[in-house]
């Protein structure tokens, strides 16, 4: 499968520091720390001006796509995202396309002095990345997009056999202004209660065995929820405040 697209199953779980050192129990007898185990990620989401992608994402629809640029903490390259979720009665499978650019490079694209394809096109990692690029500036000049929130956290990531992935989200934080990819310390916490940890797992299957049971013990059940539609409802309320 080419490396800058994904198609998967994919599952969201809100648990407890305490869930997290029991799964991380099991997870460790089974999986390996993956390549970058641990890491800053900065994800900017870009949107219509009345926040119209998102809104359609909370409505929990069959089939949605949204557009983010995704950094990391030291490092100077961003990955222009397309993410598209497909959702049935026995199903919740996610696809991902996304090219590779540089911090400096998306400056140009937000200033829109240059467009995804033609910063795509000064140096070709892979024959899909022109077109990638062309989706992502069809989607940015379609719904006008821009860069709208940006959210991030620290994740520990492991990684299984048959492309089977988990990842445990810590620290969550956002903003809707000054939207680089940085901290800052007026930034608002994503949460406010016990279940702090965002546990997802990412499979291109069914669930081993090991994992249905460890699950189980915990009484862990997946949620369906958005990182990006929580924060617009929370912007909302304080708006109208």
């Amino acid at each position: 499968m080419d490396a800058k697209i994904f198609d998967r199953i994919e599952k969201k779980y809100l648990i407890t520091p305490e869930q997290e050192r029991n799964m991380l129990g099991a997870i460790r007898e089974h999986m390996d720390e993956d390549l970058y185990h641990k890491s800053e990620v900065f994800n900017i989401y870009f949107d219509t001006p009345n926040y119209d992608l998102i809104v359609k994402s909370i409505d929990n629809p069959k089939f949605k796509q949204k557009l983010r640029a995704r950094s990391y903490g030291g490092y100077d390259k961003v990955f222009l995202e397309i993410k598209t979720k497909m959702r049935g009665p026995e199903y919740n499978v996610g696809y991902k396309r996304r090219v590779l650019i540089t911090r400096d490079d998306y400056k140009k694209l937000i200033a829109h002095k240059k467009t995804a394809t033609e910063l795509a096109a000064q140096k070709i990692e892979t024959p899909r990345d022109i077109q990638i690029s062309r989706e992502v500036d069809y989607m940015i000049n379609h719904f006008n997009l821009a860069p709208k929130i940006l959210v991030y956290y620290n994740r520990k990531s492991y990684a299984g056999e048959q492309g089977l992935r988990i990842t445990f989200d810590h620290d969550l934080h956002y903003r809707d202004h000054d939207l680089k990819f940085s901290r800052s310390k007026k930034d608002r916490k994503y949460f406010s209660n016990d279940h702090s940890i965002i546990m997802e797992i990412k499979a291109h299957g069914v669930l081993p065995l090991w994992l249905v049971h460890a699950l189980d013990a915990e009484q862990v059940y997946p949620s369906r929820f958005s990182k990006i539609g929580k924060i617009y409802e929370q912007l909302r309320k304080e708006q109208n405040v």
